[in-house]
């Protein structure tokens, strides 16, 4: 039986942590920075927890 392969466009995206949850980094945080207020850019920046189809993510990254 082959292996399974990690889907490569899911896998730079996500990333899944030891306890089992999703991870994808916010939105809104590259581009046009300088008419953003600094707590607006603190806020968008770093990661967050995934809520909604975590499932279908977690069987492209075969986890």
């Amino acid at each position: 039986m082959p292996k399974q392969k990690t889907h490569s466009s899911t896998a730079k995206r996500f990333r899944i942590t030891r306890t089992g949850k999703v991870l994808h980094r916010k939105a809104t945080g590259n581009h046009m920075l300088t008419k953003k207020s600094g707590s607006r850019r603190r806020r968008v920046e770093g990661m967050s927890e995934v809520t909604a189809e975590r499932t279908k993510i977690k069987r492209l990254l075969g986890a």
